[in-house]
């Protein structure tokens, strides 16, 4: 039987690690508020009493980062996806690397954080390996109608149910004070409360993840990530129109509807706001991959992009320790900051964290081939053990 391993560094492509490492850094900024926050409250937008600095926080964060991050990382999980077919990696391989992630995902879930999405992500790899056979337009079209297609039917929903109560005050207090005060074992019970009532939304969230799966290995079968050079002129028309486009839409939706329920005037309204939006971020997202597979071509671009890239190769490592760092932080088995920091402390601390990330990555592949838990993950999808530490000759 052929034994799979695990990609040689110089096969890698570095524009991907460096996108991954936006995402990542992303990802964390828009994160750090749910551990801030009682979930049921986190659908109404900006907390109510911020003000100056705070709010120039929320809205840089909601324009720019917020349904942006986690859509371009499911663009690069796609085209990881597509990049294992090229390599003919088996279905028992592609099974066993998608149950990992899924036990990754609900432990993560349960013992830290129940925004995680990789057990959304576990869910619709198993429904993308029923489809790696479509041709690569097909893929695209398919993918480009689940993702709009959730998107502008929940738009259409809310927009017909009208305004309408969320879930009730008095649980997402509750919540919060477990929360803010209580023990690890007090918070976990609440944890899993949570994840349970979450599970309902992978009706929306799984067939959105297909999507933009789908979406991300057009984009590598197609040829627009390994033969860029034969795409400059999609790549350019991505970065300098479906980007720009993409951020004037969601500017013009903000500067109508607000930054959260109270200033759209209802809670069916900023649904609908947050539906348009998330439609708005799919050629921001796109412009974005264009815009670096581009930057990647000039070599002083590249050495900007190369300096944060290696985040990018750990990034499963660095996502579960970003919540690890954020629930002590917060929760009350820790140091109990739970509501306490608003947007722009936030936002500070985000870049922090992720800055040393950084730093302490170039560090540790200095002297592994793999962050901790992606070397895990490899040993479980390929079946042995991958060698850890770099011999000498390849440091």
């Amino acid at each position: 039987m052929t034994q799979w391993a695990p990609i040689d560094d110089r096969a890698r492509i570095g524009a991907l690690d460096a996108l991954r490492a936006l995402a990542l850094g992303g990802i964390f900024v828009v994160n750090l508020e749910t551990f801030n926050r009682p979930f049921d409250t986190l659908a109404n937008g900006m907390r109510s009493g911020l003000g100056g600095v705070d709010v120039a926080a929320a809205w840089f964060i909601q324009v720019f980062v917020a349904g942006k991050a986690w859509l371009l990382f499911s663009l690069l999980f796609g085209i990881g996806f597509a990049l294992l077919q090229q390599r003919g990696v088996s279905d028992a391989v592609w099974k066993r690397r998608t149950w990992g992630l899924l036990v990754i995902g609900l432990l993560h879930g349960a013992l830290l954080w129940p925004g995680d999405i990789l057990r959304t992500y576990a869910l619709a790899a198993f429904l993308l390996l029923a489809l790696r056979g479509l041709p690569p337009p097909r893929q695209r079209d398919l993918g480009l109608a689940l993702y709009l297609g959730v998107w502008a039917a929940f738009a259409l929903v809310m927009l017909l149910a009208g305004d309408f109560e969320p879930a009730s005050t008095e649980a997402a207090m509750t919540a919060g004070r477990i929360y803010a005060e209580g023990g690890y074992f007090a918070v976990t019970a609440q944890r899993l409360r949570d994840l349970s009532t979450m599970i309902g939304s992978d009706i929306m969230a799984v067939p959105m993840a297909l999507g933009l799966f789908l979406t991300g290995g057009w984009l590598l079968r197609s040829g627009r990530i390994e033969t860029a050079d034969a795409h400059l002129r999609w790549h350019r028309a991505m970065a300098w129109i479906g980007l720009p486009v993409g951020l004037l839409a969601t500017v013009a939706i903000v500067s109508v509807v607000g930054l959260g329920r109270e200033q759209a005037g209802g809670y069916g309204r900023w649904m609908v706001a947050l539906a348009l939006m998330q439609i708005a971020a799919l050629p921001m997202a796109v412009g974005l991959v264009s815009a670096v597979v581009l930057a990647w071509r000039d070599p002083r671009w590249r050495r900007r992009l190369d300096a944060v890239a290696p985040a990018g190769r750990m990034a499963l490592t660095h996502y579960l320790l970003q919540s690890l760092i954020a629930s002590t932080l917060f929760y009350g088995y820790g140091l109990g900051r739970f509501g306490l920091w608003g947007p722009a402390l936030l936002l500070l601390f985000a870049v922090a964290v992720f800055s040393l990330q950084v730093l302490a990555s170039r560090w540790w592949l200095a002297r592994f081939r793999f962050g901790p838990v992606e070397w895990a993950w490899r040993w479980c999808t390929y079946g042995h053990r991958p060698p850890l530490r770099r011999r000498r000759v390849d440091a």
